[in-house]
């Protein structure tokens, strides 16, 4: 299996190209408008098609490269089900299953962030077992954080918080050896402490990220109601583009 990160440096989002090489099947997991061309010259480079794209949420902190993905290779968007967006995509309802040759992404539903939010868990069947290798956590689990669970909340942001805290548990039922791909970093404003290290393992976690030490879901939703920083700059009409999935003019 491949797997390729992208950093945005600029509001410290990750992205990544993963899929399998053998059977010619690469998927981009919450592209990003800006990084259209950097995935489709890796996949060149690669020598496989993006055949997937998928989101884990509506994005409110940057545009969306999965329009400009779809047009320009004719990929399958995924999205959670329930995800509130107004063009053509296949709903992917927890547990579902996508075969990208011997890659497997399961759908793992974990709202909290946004009421519709997936996290894909990846399996490789070249190892020679369908236990999970991988986690790509959008804005549920971060390295040393969590997602903040206001941004989607309509002012009322207590039910998302404790519906996130019931996500990360399914999260955190994971073996500890799966390493974890969030799609932010330290230096975003989708989290309040994250590392500046992209990349963690469920058990690392577990034992070391504060945000997760609350003893029960009240506790969690108070402290991770305090200190939220400043939303996204421009948030109303990113999420307004992301809805819509137009395409934006490329020169």
């Amino acid at each position: 299996m491949i797997l390729r990160p992208f950093l945005y440096e600029e509001t410290a989002c990750a992205s990544y190209l993963f899929g399998c090489l053998t059977k010619g099947r690469l998927a981009v997991v919450d592209p990003h408008e800006a990084l259209v061309d950097n995935y489709l010259a890796e996949a060149q480079r690669a020598g496989a098609p993006i055949v997937a794209v998928f989101e884990t949420h509506v994005q409110a902190d940057h545009v969306s490269g999965l329009p400009a993905l779809v047009e320009m290779t004719g990929a399958t968007p995924f999205l959670p089900a329930g995800a509130p967006v107004e063009f053509e995509h296949t709903e992917l309802p927890d547990g579902e299953r996508v075969e990208l040759g011997n890659t497997l992404v399961h759908a793992l539903a974990t709202p909290g962030h946004a009421p519709a939010h997936n996290a894909y868990v990846v399996s490789d069947l070249r190892r020679g077992t369908e236990d999970p290798w991988l986690v790509f956590t959008g804005d549920s689990l971060l390295v040393g954080d969590v997602g903040r669970p206001d941004l989607h909340a309509g002012g009322n942001p207590r039910p998302l918080a404790h519906q996130l805290r019931a996500s990360l548990e399914r999260l955190l039922e994971l073996p500890d050896e799966v390493s974890i791909s969030p799609s932010h970093y330290g230096g975003s404003v989708c989290g309040r402490a994250l590392s500046a290290n992209p990349f963690s393992t469920i058990g690392f976690e577990r034992r070391h990220n504060g945000a997760l030490a609350a003893k029960d879901a009240d506790a969690f939703a108070d402290a991770l109601l305090v200190d939220v920083p400043p939303p996204p700059a421009n948030q109303p009409e990113i999420v307004a583009a992301n809805k819509r999935g137009a395409v934006p003019v490329r020169s």
